[in-house]
């Protein structure tokens, strides 16, 4: 019984490896591990929580459970944008928060296979920067596509305080 359930983990692993969901930021191109998303949702009214980082917008309630949403395009230091009808909320699982990432459009779910990954550019900067953000460049056909580092997303600092809003 136990060798059938690790053929069954090991199959839907399977299904998400080398899967990245592929959504935009202004004219910028960002690829997220599929395994982390656990579902997306259209952009829906936000509770704005005091004393938070100006990009954590708050906390929405999704099915009873208190999410905290953070603005990607915030994070990554972008101008504001006004939310549309595109935007969207990608809840991911990191460690053992939910989150949903604020992000302008989801475009598609593409295959990038390992040896298609390279690493990321150093960049010798001490200021802050999106590129902290990003564990790999992604190539598909003719373009390339900027893989996010979930776990790098969050500090330890910021989980934990994320953590006493999530209810």
């Amino acid at each position: 019984m136990e060798d059938l359930l690790e053929k069954v983990v090991e199959s839907e692993e399977d299904t998400q490896k080398d899967k990245y969901l592929i959504f935009s930021i202004g004219n910028e191109c960002y690829g997220i591990d599929i395994k982390y998303v656990t579902e997306i949702i259209g952009i829906e009214p936000i509770t704005e929580v005091p004393e938070l980082p100006n990009y954590i917008k708050g906390v929405i309630n999704l099915r009873g459970k208190i999410i905290p949403v953070m603005d990607v395009r915030l994070r990554f230091k972008k101008e504001p944008k006004e939310y549309d009808d595109r935007t969207c909320i990608v809840v991911v699982e990191i460690g053992n928060i939910n989150i949903g990432l604020i992000i302008d459009r989801v475009l598609e779910v593409v295959n990038i296979d390992e040896s298609n990954i390279s690493p990321p550019p150093k960049i010798n900067s001490n200021k802050d920067n999106a590129n902290k953000y990003i564990k790999g460049i992604g190539k598909t056909q003719n373009e390339v596509r900027l893989l996010i580092d979930c776990h790098k997303l969050l500090e330890e600092d910021e989980i934990e305080e994320i953590k006493s809003v999530e209810l």
